[in-house]
């Protein structure tokens, strides 16, 4: 008795499309891949690459260009398309582009029948995953984006680094808006189970140069320290995409922070934000709601401001 593929559509053929791409073929983790440009011929291109991989990894994935109106079969959709900001301007300077940009896509993915699950990665990531639940008419569980799961990942490197430890044995998230109003939940960071602030009260004289706010400030811009230096990030949000659809795909439950629509959760509602969250065959399964302390709760709800200001300015013109 066969089985049913693992179908995925990246609609996005640059460089964190053809990233995501490479890390799902490398982690054998779709059956089929479906690659969408807005010119047909990269895309085909790309999946012609991709498919070159084949004789080298330990599973086939079937690679292949499509357009948006072949998306009614996909179990999920990746979204990587979107407007890019130049250098020296923040997420939010293309918000309106991509307000734009995004209804074009949805329409006609949703017009083919597709009836699955989104994950978006185009920025302003938080504004285009609310946009794209709007314009879907999907239940919120089912409109992911990679929100704050690569600044967690960051955030992991770089105290890995400072404790000498590898980052899987760090756990912590960065909450709030992928971008400038982003924070650091320090009071659920651990090191091996233990909380970092305890860690650091217990063994000051050890770590005498470590300062959070420093660590904070380097986990939020080191998008834009790669991004500066070689135009576009690619592997980390490649592979935090790859991570979401696998949980999804293989029913994992794992906790992941993603940008995800609140209705209720942390006093917020209507607005979508970086939160971690139960990620199952369902999409999101589960919210996860952190006991944050007074000033933790009052930056989230800076954040969520920030966003909900930039839903609003977008909502009126799209």
């Amino acid at each position: 008795m066969g089985r049913k593929n693992r179908k995925v559509a990246i609609v996005g053929v640059g460089m964190v499309g053809a990233g995501c791409a490479y890390s799902m073929i490398n982690q054998s983790i779709a059956d089929e891949i479906m690659m969408v440009g807005r010119t047909h011929e990269k895309a085909v291109a790309q999946a012609l690459d991709l498919s070159h991989c084949m004789d080298f990894t330990s599973h086939r994935t079937k690679v292949y260009a499509g357009s948006l109106e072949d998306c009614g079969d996909m179990d999920i959709v990746i979204i990587t398309a979107g407007a890019n900001p130049k250098p020296g301007q923040d997420r939010m300077t293309v918000l309106h582009e991509a307000a734009a940009i995004t209804k074009d896509i949805i329409d006609p993915i949703m017009a083919s029948g597709f009836d699955g699950v989104f994950i978006i990665a185009a920025n302003p990531v938080d504004v285009v995953t609310y946009l794209t639940w709007q314009f879907s008419g999907l239940p919120r569980g089912r409109v992911i984006g990679t929100g704050t799961s690569i600044d967690s990942s960051r955030l992991k490197t770089i105290l890995s680094d400072v404790f000498s430890i590898d980052p899987r044995s760090v756990h912590g998230y960065v909450l709030g808006e992928h971008g400038e109003s982003q924070f650091v939940a320090w009071s659920h960071v651990t090191i091996g189970g233990k909380p970092l602030l305890h860690i650091l009260e217990q063994h000051a004289e050890r770590f005498p140069e470590l300062s959070m706010e420093d660590v904070a400030l380097k986990t939020r811009d080191a998008g834009w320290e790669i991004f500066l230096r070689k135009g576009h990030t690619q592997f980390g949000i490649g592979n935090a995409l790859a991570h979401i659809a696998r949980s999804i795909l293989y029913d994992e439950h794992r906790i992941i922070a993603v940008s995800a629509i609140l209705d209720g959760e942390y006093g917020q509602q209507d607005v979508c934000t970086g939160v971690p969250a139960i990620i199952s065959g369902n999409g999101i399964e589960e919210l996860i709601e952190l006991r944050l302390n007074e000033e933790e709760q009052k930056q989230l709800e800076h954040s969520c401001h920030v966003i909900r200001t930039a839903i609003e300015q977008v909502q009126v013109t799209v």
